[in-house]
């Protein structure tokens, strides 16, 4: 295109119709500034360990996906998806003294077998703190391995698709298939308490001592989860006015 052909573009534009333009084009510049900040600020807290190769994590922490991307993006290739994942993993980190990165990863774990069994994840992450403090290689004087506090013994099948009982103290397999044994008991009772008490092997237990501690927990990981969304659709509402503000006539 030749410097004498440019004009031709701009005819026929009014000049309200070209400052609305070049008001859109600035709001757009806006966004890419504040999502490259964004990226930055994520690399230079959790490194490149959370970030990997794909840009699209930064966008879902930005709250830019729908609720059923995220959890198809989970489910598929079980990484973190949004804030949600952080401020737990955070929140965890800092209650139970163990690596943030090591608590990004199970939460995420969890996230993919609570979909994948079709279990609450925060509930599979709540029994996992009461359970071993998030200590992978926990081990009970009765046995219990693990995450979740499984005696292979008892469930040598779930184990043999993992490669037998060894598997235990895989975090991944530890948690799915402690996530079976919940949901099994589950149905198997009826009454999310009961299965609880079943869990622990504390059925003689009337003050369901073990339920009160698991669900307290959840209920603590809930409100993280219900204060980051709050925080998110507030900075969201901020980001829409500022926008709006940018596009609006002069």
């Amino acid at each position: 295109m030749s410097a004498k052909s440019i004009p031709n573009l701009f005819q026929g534009l009014s000049l309200a119709k070209f400052a609305q333009a070049t008001r859109g084009a600035v709001s757009v510049l806006v966004l890419m500034a504040s999502l490259t900040a964004l990226l930055l600020i994520v690399y230079g807290q959790y490194g490149a360990h959370f970030l990997g190769n794909s840009y699209t994590r930064i966008m879902s922490i930005g709250g830019m996906k729908s609720g059923a991307a995220e959890t198809d993006e989970a489910v598929h290739t079980g990484m973190p998806v949004n804030g949600n994942y952080l401020a737990l993993a955070e929140f965890l980190a800092k209650r139970y003294k163990v690596s943030q990165d090591v608590t990004l990863d199970l939460v995420s774990t969890a996230h993919v077998a609570g979909h994948q069994i079709g279990l609450d994840p925060l509930l599979i992450i709540a029994v996992i703190a009461v359970e071993s403090r998030f200590n992978p290689i926990a081990e009970s004087v009765a046995g219990a391995k693990g995450l979740m506090q499984i005696i292979p013994r008892f469930h040598a099948d779930k184990f043999q698709e993992f490669g037998g009982e060894k598997a235990v103290f895989d975090p991944e397999t530890n948690i799915l298939v402690g996530a079976q044994i919940l949901k099994e008991y589950i149905g198997r009772t009826g009454n999310l308490s009961m299965a609880l008490q079943m869990y622990a092997g504390a059925l003689n237990d009337d003050q369901d001592g073990y339920t009160t501690k698991v669900m307290s927990e959840k209920q603590r990981l809930q409100q993280i989860v219900s204060r980051f969304s709050g925080h998110a659709v507030r900075a969201k509402s901020a980001s829409i006015h500022k926008q709006d503000s940018l596009s609006s006539p002069l």
